[in-house]
């Protein structure tokens, strides 16, 4: 394998802002024939239902069933995955799965309420979805650790009942997935996938219940359903390819950042890889490392694609210079390999999730950390969270006025309504008014 070419960049370059903006550049405009295609597929499970769920699960999945019910995983099913895969993999699900319920647990949000002096009540009353979708990768592309992520802030969060669709091509089934459906609590599986399965999910067919929200990674077909059935339910959020940006003061084992690079670069050939770094002895070291630990690599054709062609080593003037260009690419994941991390995180605005110091790589987050993995991209961390139980709950906004507060109140009111020209929003608080 010949020398991969590496992006480097220094803001001392007078062009770093135009190099910069044309590296973070991502074009996530969706193929017209893939849109056309997603609203044919949405459109036939909205007025078909179950008939054309049947449809494109054979045409697709090359899977044929006489019944959607043939289709759903029972939750015996479930448990007998449990008990097929082998002792380490349960052990580690379960593991991780209490970390994940123990960190979302703390997020849980409670109603609450206040009295004003003339007895007035004004409150939040926290809601959670009856209904919630996961939407699961199905086939060799399986992610168990999704499904924890997915489900568990779901049923912390207090959701009755969570829906997990996974696409089984030829009936390929993963244990593994299974395995952590009835781990994490999930209510029904149905082995479909694709834009149907999405389809299934917004609209409900004959057997499939519809949900109030739907959560999860998936392809292009996926995502393009996604967007498209939003507002008819809601969605978690429309994901761009996986990002991973370390800062490193130049002190960490060159090879530990070579592998927690390629660790977001082996997802596919658009992920993105960054390293910035005030020390450019330490970019060439790491820059070495990755030409050398490259060929060892299973998905070594992958990786070298992801960092010859969105990857780069950017040189700063300090720790401080970093944080500001950080904030700039606002990544999904930042890892702030650094000697004393919890002062530079003073510096750090916009990131999905940060890992703090030299031995937290972004790996352990994306399995057995507690915290999200499902994370804002492609910039969008700037005004995103990561995927939490807040997610899967709605506020209701609870107001009770007293005859003293109607009275107080309603004269406001009716002087603001009747400078908008609403007569009656004014008569019908005046009503209230005492004489």
């Amino acid at each position: 394998m010949s020398d991969l070419s590496i992006t480097r960049l220094n803001t001392s370059d007078e062009d770093f802002d135009r190099s910069l903006a044309r590296l973070l550049a991502w074009d996530d405009s969706v193929d017209h024939q893939v849109n056309e295609s997603v609203r044919h597929i949405l459109s036939q499970v909205k007025s078909r239902g179950d008939a054309a769920i049947l449809e494109f699960t054979e045409q697709f999945d090359r899977l044929k069933a006489d019944s959607v019910a043939e289709l759903e995983m029972s939750k015996d099913r479930l448990l007998k995955a449990l008990e097929a895969i082998p002792q380490d993999q349960r052990l580690a699900l379960e593991a991780a799965a209490q970390r994940i319920r123990d960190y979302h647990e703390r997020q849980n949000q409670t109603s609450w309420q206040y009295e004003e002096a003339d007895g007035t009540v004004l409150g939040q009353k926290v809601t959670p979805l009856d209904r919630a979708g996961l939407y699961v990768p199905g086939g060799k592309a399986a992610y168990p650790s999704s499904v924890l992520m997915n489900a568990i802030p779901a049923k912390v969060a207090g959701v009755s009942e969570v829906v997990m669709v996974v696409p089984t091509p030829d009936g390929l089934v993963n244990d593994m997935v299974l395995a952590a459906a009835a781990i994490a609590g999930v209510d029904r599986v149905f082995t479909i996938g694709g834009a149907q399965a999405v389809g299934a999910l917004a609209y409900g067919t004959e057997t499939v219940p519809a949900v109030d929200k739907i959560v999860g990674p998936g392809n292009i077909f996926v995502a393009t359903a996604k967007r498209e059935v939003f507002g008819t339910v809601g969605i978690d959020m429309i994901a761009g390819p996986s990002e991973i940006l370390v800062i490193c003061d130049g002190q960490t084992d060159p090879d530990w950042i070579a592998m927690d690079l390629f660790s977001q670069a082996e997802h596919d050939e658009q992920a993105q890889s960054i390293l910035i770094s005030p020390d450019k002895g330490f970019l060439d070291a790491v820059e070495a490392s990755i030409q050398r630990l490259l060929p060892t690599m299973e998905r070594a054709d992958i990786i070298a694609e992801s960092v010859g062609s969105r990857g780069a080593l950017i040189q700063v003037a300090d720790l401080a210079e970093a944080a500001e260009v950080s904030n700039r690419i606002a990544p999904e994941h930042l890892e702030l390999s650094v000697e004393q991390p919890e002062a530079l995180l003073e510096n750090i605005r916009h990131a999905g999730a940060v890992f703090m110091g030299r031995y937290t790589a972004e790996a352990l987050g994306d399995y057995c950390a507690g915290p999200n993995h499902v994370l804002p991209t492609s910039g969008t961390a700037r005004f995103s969270s990561p995927l939490g139980v807040y997610d899967f709950q709605k506020r209701s906004s609870i107001i009770g006025f007293s005859a003293n507060g109607a009275d107080k109140m309603g004269r406001i009111a009716s002087v603001l309504a009747r400078g908008e020209g609403l007569t009656a929003h004014a008569r019908s608080a005046e009503y209230r008014i005492k004489e």
